[in-house]
């Protein structure tokens, strides 16, 4: 496969999936980052997909010591410094969750909300919005990876509002995502053709950090009608 030289001084890319689901290796969202990464194994990256749920992290307690006192450093030394070092030295990091009351699970907010130490205690202004100056100089490339139960992309909104924060290069959203793992005859080669895909944008991402239009349209296309989908999972 091809090999894309990144910005951290090794020869691979490096792709790391943070799944922020309860579920794990066995969720639904799972299925989805599995594929994603194997594009862009095909594409000559390193990968590595790394369950939340099964790590020991902290509650950041907003004590502000990594700013201040220890920059850069956590007052918790708990599983965080592993996950920190592994974020920092991704080209391309994947948030991937199921959709919990309209947004990310505790599991992946939790996550995200430790990434602070990256930040340093300096505001900066860009075209009237305010934020924290960045602690590192170059931050990962952000893709998001989420899936709901439910048709439609209403359920996604809350989500899209929430990342739109990390600049992600992008977003894939799948709705009724129940088919995912389903044993059925007529849903496999359904979830096949548009695993395909995701599988194609992970090899694209991997590549050249884009995406094509097609690629695009098979990710948003849907799987079943939603009266197919209500039929299916009401049995």
């Amino acid at each position: 496969g091809k090999t894309s030289q990144n910005n951290k001084g090794n020869d691979l890319m490096k792709v790391t999936v943070f799944n922020g689901s309860p579920k794990g290796q066995n969720s639904n969202t799972n299925v989805i980052a599995e594929a994603f990464l194997k594009g862009a194994k095909n594409a000559g990256a390193e990968t590595e997909n790394i369950f939340l749920i099964n790590k020991n992290i902290h509650h950041c307690t907003g004590c502000f010591t990594c700013w201040y006192k220890t920059p850069g450093v956590c007052i918790f030394q708990d599983d965080m410094n592993e996950l920190l070092a592994l974020y920092k030295g991704s080209d391309i990091v994947c948030f991937a969750t199921p959709v919990y009351l309209w947004n990310m699970t505790a599991c992946l907010k939790n996550f995200l909300d430790r990434l602070i130490s990256i930040k340093s205690p300096n505001v900066i202004e860009k075209q009237g919005n305010f934020d924290m100056e960045n602690g590192i100089q170059t931050l990962p490339d952000v893709v998001i990876i989420s899936n709901s139960g439910f048709p439609g992309s209403n359920n996604f909104q809350t989500m899209h509002e929430v990342m739109k924060t990390a600049n992600p290069i992008l977003e894939i959203y799948r709705n009724n995502g129940m088919l995912l793992r389903m044993n059925s005859e007529k849903i496999i080669p359904v979830v096949q053709n548009y695993l395909s895909f995701v599988e194609e944008a992970g090899f694209q991402i991997a590549s050249a950090k884009t995406v094509t239009s097609d690629v695009i349209l098979g990710l948003n296309s849907d799987l079943l009608s939603t009266e197919e989908y209500m039929g299916v999972i009401r049995g």
